[in-house]
């Protein structure tokens, strides 16, 4: 089946099975490997790419179902050569280990930093308190996302500092 996609601003016309996922329509057609395939059931959060502007995993995406919207990928994320303030965190603090995760991660951290500004309530918001970006918020808000390492220290301190610049 024919599909067009905007995949990192740039308009794709691509022919695909109708059983691909997107991830494996964004690794294997594209050559956009950065989006990682951990445990291809949803549950662990590696392959967490921008879809309009939310997140989803998208091995669980089917790409006939998404013909005509916008994909960001970690390629897409950074502003040219200038980092994304969400990937500047994840560097100065430490917010990886082995890196495998990080990709999805990162395009999380965005858009749970969008979530929060445009006023979304998570499962840790109390609902009588302001909306206040604080680690327990970050982590109900990131906790689709696994990391093997352990390294959710740092990624918990890089999501509030890129929540806070």
């Amino acid at each position: 089946m024919k599909v067009t996609l905007t995949v990192n601003g740039v308009q794709q016309a691509l022919d695909v099975d109708t059983r691909s996922s997107l991830l494996d329509t964004i690794r294997e057609k594209l050559a956009l490997t950065g989006s990682k395939k951990g445990c291809d059931q949803g549950q662990c959060g590696a392959c967490t790419v921008l879809l309009d502007g939310r997140r989803v995993v998208s091995c669980l995406q089917l790409t006939v179902a998404v013909d005509g919207r916008e994909v960001t990928t970690i390629e897409g994320i950074a502003e040219g050569e200038e980092l994304h303030p969400v990937q500047q965190a994840f560097i100065d603090l430490d917010g990886y280990q082995c890196g495998y995760c990080t990709p999805g991660q990162i395009c999380s951290a965005v858009a749970v930093l969008k979530e929060y500004a445009d006023g979304w309530p998570s499962a840790a918001t109390d609902g009588e308190s302001p909306l206040a970006l604080d680690m327990t918020e970050i982590r109900e808000r990131m906790s689709g996302n696994l990391c093997r390492c352990g390294a959710y220290g740092g990624i918990v301190a890089a999501v509030l500092r890129a929540g806070v610049a």
